[in-house]
């Protein structure tokens, strides 16, 4: 079976030539969206597609965060921001091998990924095992169906329907969903969803010179909650939960610092070297510059 596309980001300069000042906005929109949804404390937070750590001290109530990425050199950025922090652990993997054991995690965090997600039910498969029961996943999606594509569609301005649920690869591995689509999705991997966030409402040039990313950020803000049911921001962030409670047995001991699974065999028994960690089966996975290397 041939390997899924993945978007690869090595060597780019996405976080500075895609985070500037002109997307200050999108910034903090994201922000108060997650800080709304995201539990503020835990033991263990894992962020995909971390990149070069950007959201980083959002989650600093937690005992321990994990920034993974498919882009080591992303996250040789994460490590020169966060390293100071020995609560940071860095890891570079595969959205659809994650190296991680099961329920390894209390809260899961996804922005800016699912968009380039070619298999997304093998992802939310990967995703749904690294959470704990009880555990809370927050995740972004690029909404098809928001108000800027519906406008152009009755304009004639658009060709694709904005209300077909199929999913639309409108550049090489950049998609937009349908949020039905999308909740159907998040239902059969086994989440739960308990509350939603419209989100970047306000994505257009002219308004951002107008009033401003503080200003427009606020406003944006106020706005998240009550135009939730009606998703038609660009952006729709999803706050889901893992049914079940957390049993006492894995909160306490090795299983609850147990954080790995070796991508190749499965094996969660391993142990630490100062350049790799090895798994009881003699898999052996690098740790060059502070980032554990998953990809194989």
């Amino acid at each position: 079976m041939p390997e899924l596309r993945v978007i690869d980001y090595e060597g780019s300069k996405y976080s500075t030539e895609f985070w500037t000042p002109a997307r200050e906005y999108e910034d903090r929109a994201e922000r108060i969206a997650l800080k709304a949804l995201l539990p503020a404390r835990g033991r263990r937070l894992i962020e995909i597609g971390a990149g070069a750590g950007r959201l980083g001290g959002l989650y600093l109530g937690y005992d321990e965060v994990v920034l993974m990425d498919y882009a080591r050199s992303t996250l040789i950025e994460a490590r020169e921001r966060w390293g100071g922090d020995p609560r940071f652990v860095f890891v570079a993997a595969d959205v659809y091998g994650l190296p991680f054991a099961d329920a390894a995690s209390d809260t899961l965090v996804m922005v800016r990924v699912m968009h380039h997600l070619v298999d997304v039910p093998k992802a939310l498969a990967q995703l749904a095992a690294t959470l704990r029961p009880g555990g809370t996943f927050v995740v972004e999606f690029a909404n098809k169906r928001n108000l800027k594509s519906m406008l152009r569609y009755a304009l004639r301005r658009q060709r694709g329907s904005p209300y077909t649920r199929e999913p639309v690869e409108f550049v090489e591995l950049n998609f937009d969903f349908h949020p039905a689509w999308m909740r159907d999705r998040i239902r059969e991997a086994g989440f739960e969803t308990r509350s939603e966030r419209s989100v970047s409402l306000f994505r257009v040039g002219a308004l951002k010179r107008l009033l401003g990313p503080k200003t427009l950020a606020a406003l944006d803000g106020a706005l998240q909650r009550p135009l939730a049911a009606l998703a038609i921001s660009p952006s729709q962030f999803l706050k889901c939960q893992m049914p079940g409670a957390h049993a006492s047995s894995v909160t306490s001991g090795e299983a609850a610092r147990r954080l790995f699974k070796c991508p190749a065999c499965g094996a969660t028994e391993g142990s630490e070297a100062p350049d790799a960690w090895v798994c009881a089966n003699g898999h052996g996975w690098m740790k060059t510059d502070g980032v554990y290397d998953f990809k194989g």
